[in-house]
């Protein structure tokens, strides 16, 4: 018998549609995915066919004022993506925590009057901080985790959004010592929220826990951490990827270098703000043997003479163009990281913040791409490393081996298996 399942994802588009991916299938097998999401993302998931139950997390802001928040609070950040990721800690990072903070407390009664009300058989979260009304829905819950695999910390792994390559262990400790030191705060303020509601307090640094149930990281074993203390299986699921369902995609003709390798260009939907940046790329690009796609989101109107070899969109049904291209540029966030693997594409990753910093880091370490700093890069340098990782064989064998270890992991049907299991019987048994 079909179970009802709350998929609650983070107010945005990479945990959202990651959620979506898993609904699609848990659909599927007959089971009745419904979505419960900050109110700013109205409508996106009732496009795929799946009911919203929509909650305020902003405090009361109209619909018009949520949709510009985020764009507005990127492009306020914005020169302090120039910076390294320990410097962005108390510019960026901690303002971060502080707005999420703020959503955790004032969703607290919306979300535990839906949850009560929909009397769910099992909740999904995909989001980097409690909500405790999560806990008190009378039924099992399961974290996602659609964010680098760091964020499951280890003393031998990079901190989350730190950045750091896998063997820079001073690079960990400094990162770490200043983070503990200006998030105490708006970690207190958070504990305090926590006692309101009868939860005990978390320890300084830690906004959220690993479900007792299991917890499901989208991240791909082969590129895992090698941690001092590896994670249970018995708690801890890989899903290889959870890639969403978009349909086809078909390439448009360019009128120039029509037969060129293909390279798609995107920093998601917050990155495209950054309108300087990609004009600067367009003008590299005009000079290469190559066709581009871009997706510029809302600011289409700001190009203007776009060369014969760049195809410009607002949005590109992305698991339905990778296929297609050679190479991947992007900001590093988990579907584009993610996604890139599993079509098997080697990927650019030019990072600006959050998990694409340590997306960045890892797909230098492990070889399946490359990083460039977002800004101080030449236009020889990324002429050059296009280039290189377009013609790199051996990264295409690596790639191609990857790859088809994802996609035969079929990861939205382990999700939805997985879900089904734990919202039928209470636990799990790998």
């Amino acid at each position: 018998m079909g179970k009802t399942i709350v998929l609650f994802p983070e107010a945005a588009f990479g945990p959202a549609l990651n959620c979506v991916g898993i609904a699609q299938q848990l659909k599927k097998d007959g089971h009745n995915p419904v979505f419960v999401c900050d109110k700013g993302f109205k409508g996106v998931f009732e496009k795929y066919g799946f009911e919203e139950n929509l909650v305020d997390m902003s405090g009361g802001m109209s619909d018009e004022e949520i949709a510009k928040f985020w764009a507005n609070f990127i492009a306020e950040k914005k020169p302090h993506f120039r910076l390294s990721p320990i410097d962005q800690l108390p510019t960026y990072v901690i303002p971060v925590w502080e707005a999420i903070v703020d959503s955790a407390i004032i969703a607290e009664d919306g979300l535990n009057a839906h949850l009560q009300r929909i009397k769910p058989d099992l909740v999904a979260v995909d989001n980097v901080i409690l909500f405790p009304a999560i806990k008190r829905a009378g039924c099992p819950w399961v974290r996602i985790i659609s964010c680098s695999e760091n964020e499951v910390p280890d003393p031998d792994i990079p901190p989350h959004l730190s950045g750091c390559h896998e063997n820079d262990k001073a690079g960990f400790k400094a990162f770490e010592d200043r983070f503990l030191e200006l998030v105490k705060p708006t970690h207190a303020r958070f504990n305090e929220f926590l006692a309101k509601v009868g939860h005990e307090p978390y320890p300084l640094g830690q906004f959220f826990e690993t479900s007792p149930y299991v917890n499901l990281l989208l991240y791909p074993k082969p590129l895992a951490f090698k941690r001092r203390h590896p994670l249970d299986p018995k708690k801890f699921q890989y899903l290889e990827g959870c890639v969403r369902d978009e349909g086809t995609y078909q390439i448009p003709t360019f009128n120039a270098n029509n037969d060129k390798p293909l390279i798609y260009v995107s920093y998601g939907s917050l990155g495209a703000a950054d309108v300087d940046l990609y004009q600067r790329m367009i003008g590299v690009f005009a000079k290469l043997p190559y066709r581009f796609l871009m997706n510029v989101g809302d600011y289409i109107g700001e190009y203007k003479d776009v060369p014969p070899n760049v195809h410009l969109e607002s949005w590109y049904p992305q698991p339905a163009v990778i296929p297609h291209v050679d190479l991947f540029i992007h900001h590093g966030g988990n579907n584009s990281f993610n996604e890139a693997l599993y079509f098997g594409k080697p990927a650019l990753i030019m990072p600006f913040c959050w998990d694409g910093l340590d997306n960045a880091a890892r797909i230098h370490d492990t070889g399946y791409g490359d990083q460039l700093p977002r800004y101080s890069w030449t236009d020889e340098e990324l002429a050059n490393t296009i280039g290189r990782l377009i013609g790199d064989q051996p990264m295409k064998k690596r790639l191609a081996d990857v790859s088809r270890h994802m996609q035969s992991a079929k990861g939205t049907e382990k999700a939805a298996r997985i879900l089904s299991e734990v919202a039928t019987k209470g636990t799990f048994n790998p």
